[in-house]
């Protein structure tokens, strides 16, 4: 946060004001001092994500470059016309030269500290997406099997690296409606925590009394739930201890937000239990997965996660990267725990007792 004292939160209204007025040339530049400049006191930065979307088709593009209506309205325009005769509208469109349109992107995250602490920060969700040619509006080679075959094109690549034309854009948009796309952190974390709390008494009179049936050679054993999880009520969900195992690590010393993105989630329908959390996303991944493989020293484990700490750039990266569940094999934490308790390797105390903890009750995102 900056020395100037904040005096306007983000709302969407007014981040989605912000976005809109970016001009598509010099939309990555003009972000972050967009979003300074709306919102004084806070220093945002921007990251992006290669996690690449696309969406719907919204338009259709004639062959001189003519923009026509709506790509679901002219389908259903053109198939009135022929009488809903699909075959009539394949041999009509196979070779018009018309082609439809739609925005594809990634996503990109935008932060601003609002304190010391390693959850006081702001997260914005957003996706930065370019309008795209994508491709003719009929499969020239197939005749379509349903009016919902030409609403969901299945015959032009996707693929990330796969060339269309550009038409417009980059564009920012807010995403995250479900609760994510505006988030403060430090209360999005006690919120988690206390609706999981909540949740947990709420079934209290029905955990109390449910019982662990086990059938055995020596018969039939019967356990009360809660002696078998005697910390049921104390649970700290997953999400809370990410960061507080940050907070107690070595890379207390770097903005989380610095290497972690989150995808955020709060959704609650009628009649169903509510749903919160978040997934982290790595803003710096290793060039590859580290696996525990057969017959591997926990020595040369040890000098694979510095060797991913240093290409991170981040104290500690490795085990935040194993909780993320892709990176790291959980194998490898438990590896490197056993060989703590044995006094074979060692870490720093702060991070020993960070992965200890995580080997006696462990959590994955």
């Amino acid at each position: 946060m900056s020395e100037e004292k904040p005096v306007r939160l983000p709302d969407p209204a007014s981040v989605e004001t912000v976005l809109a007025s970016l001009q598509a040339q010099s939309a990555d530049a003009g972000l972050a001092p967009a979003l300074n400049k709306a919102f004084p006191g806070f220093a945002f930065t921007v990251a992006t994500i290669d996690d690449f979307y696309w969406c719907s088709p919204h338009a259709v593009v004639a062959a001189d470059g003519t923009r026509r209506s709506d790509h679901r309205a002219w389908i259903e325009s053109e198939l009135a016309e022929l009488g809903g005769d699909l075959t009539a509208f394949w041999n009509r469109h196979r070779q018009a030269g018309e082609k439809f349109a739609e925005w594809r992107g990634a996503s990109a995250f935008a932060f601003a500290p609002t304190g010391p602490g390693v959850a006081d920060f702001i997260q914005l969700s957003l996706g930065r997406e370019i309008e795209v040619l994508a491709g003719p509006v009929v499969d020239p080679d197939y005749r379509p099997n349903s009016v919902d075959h030409l609403f969901e094109p299945t015959w032009v690549s996707r693929d990330s690296a796969a060339e269309a034309q550009p038409l417009a854009g980059p564009v920012y948009r807010l995403r995250g409606r479900a609760g994510g796309g505006i988030v403060h952190m430090r209360s999005f974390l006690a919120r988690r925590a206390r609706i999981d709390k909540e949740q947990r008494e709420a079934s209290r009179p029905e955990v109390e009394n449910r019982i662990i049936r086990e059938v055995g050679p020596d018969g039939t054993r019967d356990t009360a739930f809660l002696d078998a999880n005697p910390d049921w009520f104390d649970f700290v969900p997953r999400e809370n201890r990410f960061f507080a195992d940050w907070e107690r690590s070595s890379a207390c010393a770097h903005r989380i937000f610095d290497h972690w993105a989150f995808d955020i989630h709060d959704l609650e329908d009628r009649g169903q239990k509510r749903e919160i959390g978040f997934i982290p996303r790595p803003l710096k991944m290793p060039a590859g997965k580290l696996a525990l493989g057969v017959d591997i020293s926990v020595h040369r484990l040890m000098e694979r996660t510095e060797a991913i700490d240093a290409a991170i750039g981040l104290p500690f990266a490795w085990f935040f990267l194993m909780t993320h569940g892709h990176w790291v094999d959980p194998d490898v934490g438990d590896a490197i725990a056993e060989g703590l308790r044995q006094g074979r390797v060692r870490l720093p105390d702060r991070d020993a007792a960070v992965l200890l903890a995580w080997a006696d009750k462990k959590y994955l995102f």
